[in-house]
């Protein structure tokens, strides 16, 4: 099983105000969310946890995850409210994101009550800002510490200023972080956020010597780059007509872990990565991202979609 960790929410789509009504499209959504449902569409065992609401929302993003094949024996159901997320879309397709999530039940996981995992349990990402709000922050981080040495770990900061807008906490997670994780996946966006001025190749080369394997760089349209212990490949983006860009990164990421497990990777820890492998890591996940730019929303491809 692939695990995921992290926020649950719902991407609210503000159409255009007509008089006084505002037409609103709630879909479900939150980048680990995403991520889970994007490996177990694309045919990986994949569990979810995280603290979820016992609300409407709740409950519906509960039964969503087991309609897509997500175990969800790792949840913990929490009376606070469920986290929205507000999305405007740009003239582009870009996402403006705003959000209702002071208390809501997925910042609320306590240490207490980190489950016991299984053998079954191969692999543990995590992401975006549950990892710098609290309780969840160091819950989530006490439990990479404890389980990296046995398992294949992956994290995704996927940067949200507008919940917490101190670069300096995501740059002290991250770099706590690095000494467990196998893979770090991040957008340029990010890395131009987390540290304007620097140059992302040679952070890279910083993190792989503290201990990741593989850290790979997001750029939209133009495709991604990766770097490993084989040195810098880099994989162009895909052309496809962009709806929108919701989920985008999240697929890319998913693909990433469906194709490392695919080929057993995971369970080498990533290690020993050539160049042409990660050429064929980067563009299976570009295709995947791809199908899901064409569609609205975080709507991410199944396996039998990228051939």
């Amino acid at each position: 099983m692939l695990l995921v960790c992290g926020e649950a929410l719902f991407d609210v789509f503000v159409g255009k105000a007509a008089g006084g009504s505002v037409p609103l499209d709630a879909r479900v959504g939150g980048s680990p969310y995403n991520v889970a449902i994007g490996l177990a569409r694309l045919g990986r065992r994949t569990g979810f946890l995280a603290a979820m609401s016992t609300d409407t929302l709740g409950q519906h993003l509960v039964d969503h995850l087991a309609a897509e094949g997500v175990s969800t024996d790792y949840l913990v159901r929490k009376d606070n409210l469920t986290t929205l997320g507000m999305v405007g879309l740009a003239a582009d397709g870009s996402a403006r994101y705003s959000f209702y999530n002071e208390g809501a039940a997925d910042r609320q996981l306590l240490t207490a009550e980190l489950p016991v995992l299984g053998d079954e349990v191969k692999s543990l990402h995590i992401g975006s800002f549950s990892m710098v709000v609290e309780p969840a922050g160091s819950t989530l981080e006490e439990l990479i510490v404890r389980e990296s040495p046995r398992r294949f770990i992956s994290y995704d900061p996927n940067v949200r200023p507008l919940i917490v807008p101190d670069p300096a906490v995501w740059r002290a997670k991250l770099e706590r972080l690095c000494r467990h994780v196998h893979l770090l996946k991040m957008s340029d966006e990010d890395f131009r956020w987390l540290f304007p001025g620097e140059s992302p190749a040679e952070l890279a080369r910083r993190w792989l010597a503290q201990g990741v394997r593989l850290v790979v760089m997001t750029e939209g349209a133009k495709g991604a780059v990766a770097w490993c212990a084989a040195g810098e490949i880099r994989t162009p983006g895909e052309t496809v007509t962009v709806v929108d860009t919701v989920g985008a990164g999240d697929t890319f990421q998913a693909a990433l872990l469906c194709r490392l497990d695919e080929t057993g990777t995971l369970a080498r820890r990533a290690d020993g990565l050539d160049g042409a492998f990660v050429g064929d890591l980067m563009r299976f996940a570009a295709r995947a991202a791809a199908i899901t730019c064409s569609r609205r929303g975080a709507d991410l491809p199944r396996r039998a979609e990228l051939g």
